[in-house]
């Protein structure tokens, strides 16, 4: 959690990775329909209002992740959690979405036995699209948007659409005023 190297193969972490595995697999079986909405409350660690989930998905602890309000997931994500994993509110993933905390030492003898892991943050308003990988150690803004396929491995600031490998800024956004709720007399929208 503090992005010191540790060993994946300890007694304990394989207990709490099981655990979350178990978890997952109870989440995607078709018969646990119903259930879901229960077992995603026990495997993140924390949510906000309305989360939804497609089946199948796969986390490492599942603990170490917290969404916000209106949270959705669609098929296929994964979420390697060995640091914590932040979503804030109204994020969609589209399917394939890989948000991966761990990382691995560039040294090879070193890396044979340990690994760490490093947070990741995402904003508000945050849409990543089909097959995104964020990796360790990224923070991303709020109203952002991921093309499909980019490999994000830096921080991304808000207002921004990015894409590409490595993704890069290939749009700046004009931040918005909250739309009001009601339509006033000549308004023209």
């Amino acid at each position: 959690m503090r992005g010191d190297l540790f060993s994946a193969a300890d007694p304990g972490l394989q207990e709490l990775i099981l655990h979350g595995h178990r978890l997952c697999d109870a989440y995607n079986a078709p018969e646990t329909h119903d259930e879901r909405p229960e077992i995603i409350q026990v495997l993140f660690g924390k949510t906000g209002k309305d989360p939804y989930v497609e089946a199948p998905i796969h986390v490492d602890y599942g603990f170490n992740i917290t969404v916000g309000d209106n949270f959705y997931c669609n098929f296929d994500c994964v979420f390697l959690d060995g640091a914590p994993i932040s979503f804030g509110d109204n994020c969609f993933l589209a399917p394939g979405v890989q948000v991966l905390t761990a990382t691995h030492p560039v040294d090879a003898v070193q890396r044979r036995t340990v690994e760490y892991a490093k947070p990741i943050v995402v904003g508000d308003d945050v849409w990543m699209g089909a097959g995104v990988l964020v990796l360790a150690g990224v923070t991303i803004g709020s109203r952002v948007v991921i093309a499909a396929g980019a490999v994000v491995n830096k921080d991304v600031p808000s207002d921004v659409v990015v894409g590409g490998v490595p993704a890069k800024i290939l749009k700046r956004l004009v931040p918005r005023p909250a739309v009001r709720a009601e339509k006033e007399e000549g308004d023209d929208w």
